[in-house]
């Protein structure tokens, strides 16, 4: 990532020798032909479908010792003799398992595990939570761990923190020989879709897909009031969307759009406010939105293409917030776009990036059309890789595969950390039934107060998610609340979208507001202000949930399309009016003195609520206020016009 050694924060990634990085290259690739050889089914060699799973993580997890250091003040520039044990026994532990699948899973090893089998059970329990503490850290491992030794105890727990007690050698074997913890839905789900979207990603960037993105903005608004923040938005949604990564986005396009926006006028803590929620905005922005939206899919089974679709319309929503805050802070401190001869042309610029645009496309249709969810984004990076080698700018060297692969790499050893930790946390609430009971406790609890366990909800994943991957933060939500929710009558997907909005809270709001904390690093801002400047702009994203929970027409699940339309079109027009009078500028109009821009606000709030007598009182109220400001205006040019007496 650009200058990403410029952020302590993020600095995690050991310094590999050339030895080293050949070989955690080496195993990078035979991951991604595992997985290429099983997604595309091509059947040189037959084995027990675990036999795959136990093969990943015996690829990815091994070298997350490599590339992890055990902590802050381990060596970073050299392998120290326990990082390569670890790497070893990793491999070992996984080979034993791989070569017993079909005994495994045919003689009910997890029921009366050999002593081989619990012994390496027990090993493999400890060396992924200790790769989980390396990749996701100190307090999500200390909560997975508690939760995964559970069983241990929850038959003498009191009340509903009761359930079904467990021996450790029990516990151990259920963790690593059954399908329902460290292989369950996370690393199934990682194995069979993530792999392929993570190279896509990687294949992007090291293309030159995000400098592309970044252009592409530019050219299209970087000339318009406010453009460099505007460019800040399409850039980092666009770029947030392949990559998933609110942190990420903001620590690779933010050493650009940052110093843009400040040369332009914006103060500092308002151009990295704008940056972090442009990013923050990418794990709800289709076409990818990251490893959460794909675990979402196997928990509903559905397919990720109906996830994406849900997703759309409130993503679409947060974005034109932000758009419209934007434009209405820019008119009212007079910030004007980037002089044109500093900008690309937009035709050249779509010419020029016509690979990145259709490897998108073809991605999108793949998914959405074909439906090869599994396999478009391996199809959609050697479409891009082969547009690519077609120009010379673009075309991919030998450094630039290595580099492809050594970047991929990193992403999915840290990815198959958390994953594989994660389902630990599902294992130990699948042995001991204790989510069930949590769940029962909170419909006794709240009864059928429907707004009260909403609320509950958003709290919980908001705390949640300061300490957790979104991911991890997602899995317990929809394994514990999300079962208290549906019985009220709510949409399953919108309930399943209520814990992931939630839970991305944490990125703009203190106290902890990574994405806000990067942003503010990059641009020499003051944190709070940044945090509190970006809740302000993000607004949208406290409020949609709730909306779409209660009407689900905002994720397209509606009684006809012209419910949605109406629901859809009413939500925009709320934005765009919050937004405006959460800025106190109204395009056409200027600035709005208190009493109209109180009175927009509330009118705003009743068109985003989604409910059509809510609409039928927000549009004459709106009308009124409109009239009333362009007759208060006109009275007063023609007071100014008129001429002096004598």
């Amino acid at each position: 990532m650009t200058n990403e050694t410029s952020l302590p924060a993020l600095q995690r990634y050991r310094t590999l020798g050339k030895t080293w990085e050949r070989i955690f290259a080496a195993m990078t690739v035979a991951g991604v032909l595992f997985a290429i050889h099983e997604i595309f089914r091509i059947g040189w060699v037959s084995y027990h479908e675990h036999v795959y799973y136990y093969g990943v993580v015996a690829i990815f997890l091994s070298v997350s010792f490599l590339v992890f250091p055990l902590s802050s003040r381990a060596p970073r520039d050299r392998i120290p003799w326990y990082d390569v044990l670890l790497f070893l026994l990793t491999i070992a532990t996984s080979a034993y398992l791989m070569t017993n699948a079909f005994r495994i899973s045919g003689e009910g090893w997890a029921m009366a595990p050999p002593p081989a089998a619990l012994v390496v059970s027990i090993v493999v329990w400890g060396l992924v939570l200790e790769a989980l503490r390396r990749g996701g850290g100190l307090v999500l491992t200390v909560f997975t761990a508690a939760v995964s030794l559970y069983p241990l105890v929850a038959a003498s727990m009191p009340g509903f923190l009761e359930g079904a007690g467990w021996s450790f050698p029990a516990a151990a074997a259920f963790h690593v020989l059954t399908r329902e913890s460290i292989i369950g839905i996370p690393t199934r789900t990682f194995c069979e879709l993530v792999i392929g979207f993570m190279v896509f990603s990687s294949t992007l960037q090291v293309t030159g897909g995000g400098t592309y993105f970044t252009r592409f903005a530019s050219a299209l608004l970087g000339g318009v009031r406010g453009g460099p923040a505007k460019v800040s938005v399409v850039a980092s949604g666009l770029f947030g969307s392949i990559s998933g990564s609110a942190v990420a986005n903001v620590a690779a396009d933010g050493w650009i759009t940052i110093p843009t926006m400040k040369k332009t006028g914006y103060s500092a803590e308002y151009a990295s406010a704008v940056e972090a929620c442009a990013s923050a905005g990418g794990s709800i922005m289709p076409p990818v939105m990251g490893a959460v939206a794909f675990v979402m899919a196997s928990f509903l089974e559905v397919s990720y293409g109906a996830v994406a679709m849900a997703a759309a319309v409130p993503a679409f929503l947060y974005y034109l917030g932000l758009f419209v805050q934007i434009d209405a802070h820019a008119a009212k401190q007079g910030l004007a776009g980037l002089p044109r001869a500093e900008l690309p042309s937009l035709v050249a610029t779509i010419k020029e990036g016509w690979i990145y645009l259709g490897s998108i496309v073809a991605l999108v249709y793949l998914l959405f059309e074909l439906k090869q969810e599994a396999q478009a984004p391996f199809v959609a990076s050697a479409l891009l890789l082969a547009g690519a080698a077609l120009r010379r700018e673009t075309r991919p060297s030998a450094a630039t595969f290595y580099r492809l692969v050594v970047d991929a790499g990193k992403v999915l050893v840290e990815m198959i950390a958390i994953l594989a930790g994660i389902g630990l946390i599902m294992g130990g609430l699948s042995m001991t039934g204790v989510a069930i009971s949590f769940s029962s406790e909170l419909v006794n609890l709240f009864g059928k107060n429907a707004f009260a366990m909403l609320f509950l909800g958003a709290i919980v994943s908001y705390i949640l998610g300061m300490g957790m991957t979104i991911t991890a933060c997602y899995i317990i939500l929809a394994v514990v609340l999300v079962p208290a929710l549906t019985p009220l009558g709510f949409d399953v997907m919108a309930v399943h979208l209520f814990v992931l909005y939630c839970g991305l809270f944490s990125f703009i709001t203190p106290p902890v507001a990574l994405a806000a904390y990067v942003a503010a690093v990059i641009g020499g801002a003051n944190f709070w202000q940044t945090s509190f400047q970006a809740m302000r702009l993000g607004f949208v994203k406290y409020l949609v949930p709730f909306f779409f929970v209660y009407n689900p027409a905002l994720i397209l699940h509606g009684d006809s399309v012209l419910a949605i339309v109406e629901t859809v079109a009413a939500a925009c027009l709320g934005v765009f009016i919050l937004g405006s009078s959460i800025e106190g500028y109204l395009a056409g109009l200027g600035r709005l003195t208190p009493v109209p821009r109180t009175l927009l606000l509330a009118i705003g709030f009743l068109f985003f609520y989604p409910d059509l007598r809510a609409d039928l009182i927000a549009l004459p109220a709106l009308l009124a206020v409109v009239v009333a400001m362009k007759m208060r205006r006109r009275a007063r040019e023609a007071l100014t016009a008129r001429p002096s007496p004598g």
